[in-house]
Formats: structure tokens, C-alpha cells, sequence
């Protein structure tokens, strides 16, 4: 027999694994060259975590707009436009001279992605059957964790062998090819692939045909902003974690245990790795136990429960353990855990509003850009200020926890009800 031949929406959803990919990658290579940054340009704890913080005040801001307008524009349009302003700024990181031309260079960055991730949710809400959604956001949110721990050693040899600056260069690079192979292979409406079958339509959410169009669907702001609020507040108190492991965990391994570079992105890559499997699982795990329970609200809910728990739990030993083996497994199942959360956090705005979905997880996301504005920058000012790390850990914990309990006040099962009055007063509004 024959190799089973990959369905366009499959080959749609690994030109979006591959955009997650690629995004992170050009995200958070900077952590890893953060130790010969501040070196090469004098520069404190205190002012890299500006640097790091600069990207996500854009990003954050970028958010709820970057989704309404891939809702209206469509995702062809503009992941083409976001990968290109990715690939620039990314690749202008490697001539910046001082910490205000790398805040700038981090604020670009914030922009061009700011709206990526709420635009590719809508590619999939229109590319994916519904059954698939929690699993689609759990493959490239895997992809991400994948940039994650490759990029550590990746972007250490470079440094190796090329420097820090020639990292951000090469990446820019590698964003272009993305945005070309985008714009040559993706439509907005799966009735509009030239290769797409009749039998793979069938199994897609129901298409209008938007051909030439932009959708023009009046979004009712204030009913999808009670609704989405409370993920955003799960999504801040999961995204300050998150956030200390993409900024801060090479320093942490580097600077805490004495490690040299190449060993200190080794035991990271480890870690985030693990984030990896826990994306892949927490999204498959959830659209199982939807299959077979029909219970939406607890595949999504149980799933982010444990997951908060379980981070909350083996987080615990970084305030008490000062041991790089022991700290080190303690991390990435804490890492392993909390990313059983993310599939299921973007999943939650499709099943509440997919109709919105742009709009919807961008308002989701809002939550980590916020605390990617505020981790990173809160966190170097304490080290500075204690001089350990326990005490910006602390903070991670009790966030942890607070998410658990707002978890269990949510129904992600109850969709999203637009009456005619909605849409008149969301008209009037914009």
C-alpha cells in the first residue's frame, strides 16, 4: 500500500506549526544571548529586563486589534504582512548599539507579532473540523515550545562560532522563506485551494464563499468582553510564568549555578523541551475527553486545572532546592504542567465565539501580553534589589494558584449568543 497522502488542512496546519515555530524562535533569542548583550553594550540586569519587557507592550496593546483586523482582512493578508515586519525587525536586532535601539528593535518585534497568534486562530476555526480545535492549538503551540528548547543551543553556537549578532540576522531570513511559501500556498476560504476535494470540504465548518471579500461580521464587543475577560485574567496569571522561562531561565541557569553558556542552553533547552509534550498532550488530552464525555466544559476546565496545579506544585522546590539536577527536572515538569494550560486557553475563544475568533483570543491574549510587560521587567529589578531569585519565583506561585481558582467560576460550553440588538449597538459603537 501506498503512503497515505496528507490532506490540505493537515499541510495548512504545518504552515502554521511552522509560523509558531518561527515566531518564537525570533522571540526569545534574545534570552539566550542576553549574558553577551549586557557585556557587549554595558548594560545592568535592571535594563535588560526593559529590553526583554519591550516586546511585549505592542504585543500586548496589538492584541484584540491585530485579531479584529485578521477577522476582517483574513489570515493570507495578514500573516504575510506580520512575517515580514518579523523577519525586519528580527534581522535590525543584530545592528542595535545600546539598550534604546534594542528596546526599539523589541518593540518592532511586538508589533509585527502582536497579531499573529489571533489571526492563525482564525485560519484554523475556518481550516480544522471543531473537534480538532483544542488539538490544532496544541500542535502549534508544541511548535513554539519546540522553537523554545531548540533555540538555547541553537542560538548558543552561532554565538559560538558567528557572535550574537549574526543569531538575529540569520533568523530574519528564515522569516522570509515563511512569508513566501504563506502567500504562495494558503486562501482564506478552503473553497478557494485549487487542490482541495469535495470529500475534505465536507469535514470543514461550513464556508461562505468570501472570495475577493473581506468578512464584515460587527463584532458585539460588550457581550464577547464578559464572556472572554476571565480567560484573559487565567491567561495573565499562566503567562507570568511562562514569561520567567522564556526571559530569564538562561540567566537563571547561567548566572545561579556558575554554568558556562553552552551547558547553561543545554539544561534549558531540557526544560522548555518539556513543554513540548506538555502542548501536544494538554490539546490531545482535552479534545478526548470532549469525545468521549460530550462535556466541553470539563474537557477544557480539568484540563487547565491540573495543569495550573500541577506547576503550582513543582514550582515549589526552586524557592528551597539550590541543586542544577534536581532544580533542573523540578522546572521542567513544572514547564511540562503549565503548558497543558495553553491549548486549551486558545481553544476556549473558538468554542465561546467562533465566529470572532480573531477578535476573541486576541482579547484571551491580551492576559500575556500584560504579563509579559510586567514579568520580565519585575523580575530583574528584584534580582537586583534581593540579589536571589526565590523571591521573583514567589510571585510565579501565587499567581499560579489564583488562576486555578478562576478556572473553576468558567463555562467555555456555552457559546456565544449575538441577537439583532447586539449587532445594532456594536454598530453604533464602531
Amino acid at each position: 500500500m501506498g503512503r497515505r497522502k496528507l490532506s490540505i488542512s493537515n499541510k495548512v496546519l504545518l504552515l502554521l506549526c511552522g509560523l509558531y515555530f518561527i515566531a518564537y524562535v525570533d522571540r526569545v533569542n534574545i534570552a539566550t544571548a542576553a549574558p553577551f548583550i549586557e557585556d557587549d553594550l554595558n548594560l545592568s540586569s535592571s535594563q535588560m529586563g526593559f529590553i526583554l519587557s519591550a516586546f511585549a507592550y505592542p504585543y500586548c496593546f496589538l492584541q484584540i486589534v491585530g485579531g479584529w483586523a485578521g477577522d476582517r482582512l483574513g489570515p493570507r493578508k495578514m500573516l504575510s504582512v506580520i512575517g515580514t515586519v518579523v523577519a525586519g525587525t528580527t534581522a535590525l536586532t543584530g545592528a542595535i548599539s545600546g539598550m534604546w535601539s534594542a528596546m526599539l528593535a523589541r518593540l518592532g518585534l511586538g508589533v509585527g507579532e502582536g497579531a499573529a497568534f489571533p489571526t492563525a486562530t482564525k485560519a484554523m476555526t475556518k481550516w480544522l473540523p471543531r473537534e480538532k480545535w483544542a488539538f490544532a492549538q496544541g500542535a502549534t503551540h508544541a511548535s513554539s515550545r519546540l522553537g523554545n528548547a531548540i533555540t538555547p543551543p541553537l542560538i548558543a553556537a552561532i554565538i559560538v562560532s558567528l557572535g550574537w549578532r549574526s543569531s538575529f540576522l540569520i533568523m530574519g531570513v528564515v522569516s522570509v522563506i515563511w512569508v513566501l511559501v504563506w502567500l504562495w500556498y494558503f486562501r482564506d476560504n478552503p473553497k478557494n485551494h485549487p487542490k482541495i476535494t469535495n470529500e475534505e470540504l465536507e469535514q470543514l465548518p461550513q464556508q461562505t464563499d468570501t472570495k475577493g471579500q473581506t468578512e464584515k461580521k460587527i463584532v458585539p464587543w460588550k457581550k464577547l468582553s464578559k464572556r472572554i475577560l476571565p480567560i484573559t485574567l487565567i491567561d495573565f496569571c499562566y503567562g507570568w510564568s511562562l514569561w520567567v522561562y522564556l526571559t530569564w531561565l538562561p540567566s537563571f541557569l547561567y548566572t545561579a549555578y556558575q554554568i558556562d553558556i553552552e551547558k547553561s542552553a543545554l539544561f534549558t533547552a531540557g526544560i522548555l523541551f518539556a513543554g513540548v509534550i506538555g502542548d501536544t498532550f494538554g490539546g490531545g488530552l482535552s479534545d478526548k475527553i470532549y469525545k468521549k464525555t460530550n462535556n466541553l466544559k470539563f474537557a477544557r476546565k480539568s484540563v487547565v486545572v491540573s495543569g495550573l496545579a500541577g506547576s503550582f506544585i513543582f514550582l515549589l522546590p526552586a524557592l528551597f532546592v539550590h541543586n542544577l539536577v534536581l532544580i533542573s527536572i523540578s522546572l521542567s515538569v513544572a514547564f511540562f504542567f503549565l503548558e497543558l494550560c495553553n491549548a486549551n486557553l486558545w481553544a476556549m475563544p473558538m468554542d465561546i465565539a467562533p465566529d470572532y475568533s480573531g477578535t476573541a483570543s486576541g482579547m484571551m491574549n491580551t492576559g500575556f501580553g500584560i504579563a509579559g510587560m510586567v514579568s520580565p521587567l519585575l523580575f530583574g529589578f528584584l534580582i537586583d534589589v534581593t540579589g536571589n531569585w526565590q523571591v521573583p519565583f514567589s510571585a510565579s506561585i501565587g499567581l499560579l494558584f489564583v488562576g486555578i481558582i478562576v478556572t473553576l467560576f468558567i463555562d467555555p460550553s456555552k457559546k456565544l449568543n449575538v441577537n439583532d440588538e447586539d449587532r445594532m449597538n456594536s454598530a453604533t459603537s464602531e
